[in-house]
């Protein structure tokens, strides 16, 4: 019996892509797609040399220009590196020289405006730091340009990385970032504009930090994978504070593997930053060995229920993640639940400590600039104020001062939070993993989708503005976040791995095996291919 057409497909695959090659209607079988590829993949093909670190970052560049200020209008770029291509050039005559500095080495990065930079200005979005040139690189920040990454931009954020009743997105510098699945939306905060370039392919991974949220946040609302890892594993020398007994920063990227890359890049102990003591011995500079299929198998994974019911959307997208974790051979243990004093007592002293700290350690950021800026957050209230300002935040202007009419931080209520307060929390999430004998918790990183810009809601969203996001934050514990699926009017959610400290090599792990299940990662329909984005020869 003569073959069918279609099993004469099957069996002559080469024959088909050489006829389609000449067809001019698919790439060369060693190109990569920048939208899907991943670091190691893009490491491979500079290592043979059929691509450079300039090719790949005109690509990039390519996306920036074609949907970040026309198209539609993302705009999560405030300043454009200029020296870009000729920074990859560099890393290429090093590579052709046989210098290779890993993993990393001609890799594009995006760079939340709040992380400091020797040569790019760092404005935490505000037109009153525009054009600041902070004296060195944050810690993380010289790291990876150690490692050999290629920065492309600083993007924006929530203005000092707090929204404080301004739109979804907004920063009187940056002004308003669109989530690239529906520009009607908000990235979310403060990692937005991160999250959204991420999302639209506007370099391989970036960098956000996270206080309350602020990684798994924007990783959730523009659906990418990230992490916020144990406080003290990251320094947070050089990025502007907000509340330093809950920031950290941390990688997103369009992949688990990319990740656990580029966090695996910027551990170590920095004298600058006290934190980092407790990493010893825990961090690690490849968590990329963790990323194993059938992690999953065996896991004891709990489901923090509190955090369901807010959305019917995101509900469905998380019950289905649950199966999938069950077949995957996870032990599912439901109906997790946080006591009730817990939830009603952990907004309101999260925001209090943020007013108290930021207040004073915002201060010790200022100092450390040239002269012409402002010096205490008195300053910066009053230059907001200023009319020759031309501020364009009356939200923020109205919030700082607020902020700045907190208590000192010598406050008794103040120190009653930090010092029983976060004990507390910390002793409560340690209770529900030993009773249940978890591995790790689960829960929809954010219980509802993006919301609309200017819509008034909690990062948590729903009814009870309930969300998970300050639990990593005030336990200092790891949060790892993956794309689960899209709800049916085409917006992500993602799904949340918290664990106790130093877990992240086996959260990575298990959301590894998921993400390798699932595949849940879309190209936002916003910002769809270009010709350009296929790399390499």
């Amino acid at each position: 019996m003569q073959p069918t057409a279609s099993r004469a497909r099957v069996r002559h695959p080469l024959l088909l892509a050489g006829v389609l090659l000449l067809a001019g209607l698919v790439g060369p079988a060693w190109a990569l797609d920048i939208t899907t590829a991943t670091i190691p993949q893009l490491a491979a093909q500079m290592r043979d040399g059929t691509l450079t670190s300039e090719q790949l970052t005109a690509a990039y560049l390519k996306r920036i220009e074609a949907y970040d200020k026309q198209g539609p209008t993302i705009n999560a770029v405030i300043t454009l590196n200029p020296h870009a291509l000729e920074q990859a050039r560099r890393l290429d005559a090093e590579r052709r020289a046989g210098k290779v500095r890993g993993p990393l080495h001609g890799i594009p990065v995006l760079l939340k405006d709040n992380f400091d930079t020797f040569d790019l200005p760092t404005s935490g979005g505000s037109q009153m730091l525009k054009d600041s040139i902070p004296p060195d690189d944050a810690f993380v920040v010289r790291k990876l340009r150690e490692a050999g990454a290629v920065f492309l931009a600083k993007v924006n954020l929530h203005e000092f990385a707090y929204g404080g009743g301004a739109p979804n997105g907004y920063s009187s510098l940056g002004g308003q970032t669109h989530n690239p699945h529906d520009p009607t939306r908000g990235p979310s905060g403060s990692s937005g504009g991160t999250g959204a370039g991420i999302a639209a392919a506007f370099a391989q991974f970036g960098l956000g930090s996270d206080t309350a949220g602020s990684i798994r946040n924007p990783s959730s609302a523009n659906g990418i994978a990230g992490i916020k890892p144990t406080r003290g594993l990251l320094s947070r020398d050089g990025i502007i504070p907000l509340a330093l007994s809950f920031d950290t920063g941390g990688p997103m990227g369009r992949n688990i593997e990319d990740v656990a890359l580029a966090l695996g890049a910027m551990t170590g102990v920095d004298a600058a930053d006290p934190a980092t003591a407790a990493s010893a011995g825990h961090a690690q500079t490849d968590y990329t060995r963790f990323l194993v299929k059938g992690s999953l198998k065996g896991a004891r994974i709990g489901v923090m229920r509190d955090f369901f019911g807010q959305s019917a959307r995101t509900d469905f997208v998380m019950e289905q993640a649950i199966l999938r974790l069950q077949a995957l051979g996870a032990t599912v243990v439901d109906e997790v639940r946080l006591p009730e004093f817990l939830i009603e007592e952990m907004g309101p002293m999260h925001r209090m400590m943020i007013d108290v700290e930021f207040k004073a350690q915002i201060a010790d950021y200022l100092k450390t600039l040239r002269p012409g800026f402002p010096r205490t957050l008195a300053e910066l209230v009053a230059e907001a104020r200023d009319p020759k300002t031309a501020y364009t935040s009356p939200w923020k202007r109205d919030s700082l001062a607020k902020m700045d009419q907190a208590p000192s931080i010598d406050d008794p209520i103040y120190q009653a939070a930090r010092q029983q307060g976060l004990a507390l929390t910390t002793a409560v999430i340690e209770g529900l993993f030993a009773q249940h004998r978890l591995d790790a918790m689960v829960y929809p990183s954010v219980p509802s989708p993006a919301a609309q810009i200017g819509e008034d809601r909690a990062p948590g969203g729903g009814a009870r503005r309930l969300g998970p996001a300050m639990l990593a934050n005030q336990t200092g514990f790891p949060d790892v976040i993956v794309p689960a699926g899209m709800t049916p009017d085409g917006l992500p959610v993602t799904l949340s791995f918290f664990g106790r400290a130093w877990s992240e090599g086996r959260l990575l792990g298990y959301a590894y095996d998921f993400e390798q299940s699932a595949h849940a990662i879309v190209l936002p329909r916003y910002t769809p291919s270009l010709p350009t984005d296929v790399v390499g020869r």
